[in-house]
């Protein structure tokens, strides 16, 4: 016997997407096997490390603690939609880049993720602002550092761009 499947509508990267997904077929696995969008991760499966995090409608969420069925009618942005319309860097990931906010890359699309959560929210966070932004975001690599001076950084380059 074959597993139901319901049919849903998400925005995904501001692409409308349709399918027919399984009940429990998780938000991550549908992005990353049917999407093929591999820039968000699969890490802990519980939630814990943030490397698959994405934006629902705006606010970052655990997309491993979801099911794609949740996820109709909303709008869904990845690491992917984060890039400017002809594909470069938007200035938070260059940011990313210039801070030496990565290292083995594995975080980085979740720590991204809050990062411009935080910024949609506060063009101006404190440290510790950003802090308890990604505070929910484990890296094994950087020492978060290096992750806070890019949003800093990013921050900063944002608020001379909107005053010109």
């Amino acid at each position: 016997m074959s597993e139901e499947l319901y049919p849903i509508e998400v925005e995904v990267n501001g692409v409308q997407r349709t399918a027919r997904v399984p009940a429990r077929l998780s938000l991550v696995d549908w992005l990353r096997e049917d999407l093929r969008l591999t820039g968000t991760h699969v890490g802990c499966e519980h939630g814990i490390c943030g490397a698959c995090s994405v934006m629902l409608d705006g606010e970052p969420v655990r997309s491993c603690l979801m099911f794609a069925f949740q996820a109709n009618g909303h709008r869904v942005t990845t690491v992917e939609g984060l890039a400017q319309p002809d594909g470069s860097m938007s200035v938070l990931q260059d940011s990313f880049c210039q801070a030496h906010a990565l290292q083995c890359g594995y975080c980085t699309p979740g720590m991204l993720i809050a990062a411009q959560g935080l910024l949609n929210t506060n063009p101006r966070p404190t440290d510790l602002q950003i802090r308890e932004a990604i505070g929910g975001n484990l890296c094994r690599c950087t020492g978060y550092q290096q992750i806070v001076d890019a949003v800093k950084q990013a921050a900063s380059r944002l608020s001379k761009e909107t005053a010109s």
